[in-house]
């Protein structure tokens, strides 16, 4: 049914009428402004056919249900959405085997990456080893407090987190 077969102006205008029938009830039971917010909603759709918005809201409101039921009832369109499915887990079966095919072939050794497209495998640096421990703490012990003022606490933690 096209936008035109329908006599858009009365069945707007009525559903304003009993929109703002509906809105003085409002008004009259629950006060000022639920009988405002009801008037408001109510004069949406004449709003809508003056404007012209109701054409173009019928208009993707008929694409949109066009397209869905396109989807639904179509196979070749199922069959689509079945080849993309497998598509989505071939790449992660692929995936996880490739991370177990690199982690198998160097447990111990650096990981390497793919050179440029000559082929050409390059090691990644390695990080600084990490200094040895010496079983001593990093900061010495707090000592005497030189004064009673209200930073010394301050100080001394920061002093015991190794910030100076």
């Amino acid at each position: 049914m096209t936008f035109d077969q329908i006599a858009w102006l009365p069945l707007c205008a009525g559903v304003t009428i009993a929109g703002l029938v509906f809105s003085f009830l409002a008004f009259r039971r629950r006060g000022a402004a639920a009988g405002m917010r009801a008037a408001a909603w109510a004069l949406l759709p004449l709003a809508a056919y003056l404007t012209g918005a109701l054409q173009a809201l019928w208009t993707i409101g008929t694409t949109v249900v066009g397209f869905v039921t396109s989807l639904v009832f179509n196979p070749v369109v199922w069959a689509g959405v079945a080849v993309a499915g497998l598509s989505v887990v071939l790449f992660v079966v692929s995936g996880v085997m490739r991370g177990r095919k690199l982690a198998k072939a160097s447990p111990g050794a650096p990981a390497q990456a793919q050179g440029s497209a000559q082929g050409q495998v390059r090691a990644r640096p390695q990080a600084p080893a990490a200094p040895a421990q010496t079983g001593k703490p990093a900061v010495a012990a707090p000592k005497e407090r030189k004064s009673d003022d209200d930073f010394s606490d301050i100080e001394d933690i920061l002093r015991r987190r190794g910030i100076s």
